[in-house]
């Protein structure tokens, strides 16, 4: 279910082929996560978070750029389970910024 591509078609800098998901149900699968987001495009790899950091987190990697933005367009705010997601494109330089409280900073975590 690929965007028409016109020749020329120039994409934010932040579109990219992963994206990051939030707001996700605990319980979900990979594979529930597949048959959502596979109605966009080929999808290379999904990782849903399983720790009590990651939980209710996922990242969904398409084969194709704009397969994950058209994903992304229609998919933020999608009603899952009574939760509305929230689909970013996946960006290193802001990502798992946390606030350590113990001592005010801001934490990168990998």
């Amino acid at each position: 279910m690929a965007l028409a591509r016109k020749p020329g078609t120039r994409l934010a800098p932040e579109v990219n082929r992963i994206l990051y998901v939030r707001n996700l149900p605990y319980k979900i699968t990979a594979e529930e996560m597949y048959d959502i987001f596979g109605k966009y495009g080929a999808i290379r790899q999904i990782r849903v978070g399983n720790t009590a950091e990651t939980r209710g987190t996922g990242f969904v990697v398409y084969e194709d750029i704009f397969d994950a933005k058209n994903a992304c367009e229609h998919l933020s705010g999608f009603n899952m389970c009574n939760r509305y997601l929230v689909v970013l494109y996946y960006q290193p330089s802001k990502a798992f910024k946390k606030v350590d409280v113990d001592k005010g900073a801001s934490v990168m975590q990998t």
